[in-house]
């Protein structure tokens, strides 16, 4: 092999080197800027539970039955699904409780570790007394400090010690009560396999 074509050989080397580095360079970049992108985009877009594992709200202030005029010890230690309901308990609040004692009911062999109560503002027709005293619900009057802390009606989940935790928001369509029972559900099944107490 001659001088020419070994500068020959060199030259088109040098001519293929920058275009294999300038490849190389983007696919490293690439390696490590692709999986910040797509992070990024899987945070912006709610891809993933971000750790939260409850189904209803968690309750940034605190409340216990106390402030709510209750007593614990009615409840002798029991876990609580509470249902605040509306001033007048029409057709769309029948159909939450009834969505409500489905949940209850659900829990099986964990159902006498949980009391299902309804807070009520206004007196109820027989006919609905009658059918609540049928499904092991405990009815109560709403007192007046419960009135001021239940801004909306709503379902609570209450501990054995008496803390109001976390609640469930009623859907606007009554189509969507079975999703709020099955939220319901999740909860209190994760409550009372990880709990001790009640």
């Amino acid at each position: 092999m001659n001088t020419t074509e070994l500068t020959e050989n060199n030259n088109n080397s040098n001519k293929s080197n920058p275009k294999k580095s300038r490849r190389s360079l983007l696919l490293v970049l690439a390696a490590f800027a692709l999986p910040i992108i797509l992070a990024k985009f899987a945070l912006e877009q709610q891809w993933l539970d971000m750790g939260v594992t409850n189904k209803g709200t968690l309750l940034t202030n605190e409340l216990t039955l106390e402030q709510l005029g209750l007593k614990t010890t009615d409840f002798e230690q029991h876990w609580l699904i509470m249902y605040s309901l509306p001033e007048q308990c029409a057709t769309n609040c029948q159909k939450t409780f009834e969505t409500v004692h489905n949940t209850y009911v659900a829990l099986g062999k964990d159902m006498p570790r949980v009391f299902p109560v309804a807070l009520y503002q206004n007196e109820l027709s027989t006919e609905q007394r009658q059918k609540i005293s049928e499904s092991k619900w405990q009815l109560l009057a709403m007192s007046e400090q419960a009135k001021q802390q239940i801004a909306k009606s709503q379902i609570f989940i209450v501990d054995p010690l008496g803390n109001v935790f976390l609640s469930h928001q009623l859907p606007k369509n009554i189509e969507q009560l079975p999703q709020l029972g099955k939220k319901i559900l999740a909860d209190m099944k994760k409550l009372l396999k990880y709990s001790k107490v009640g």
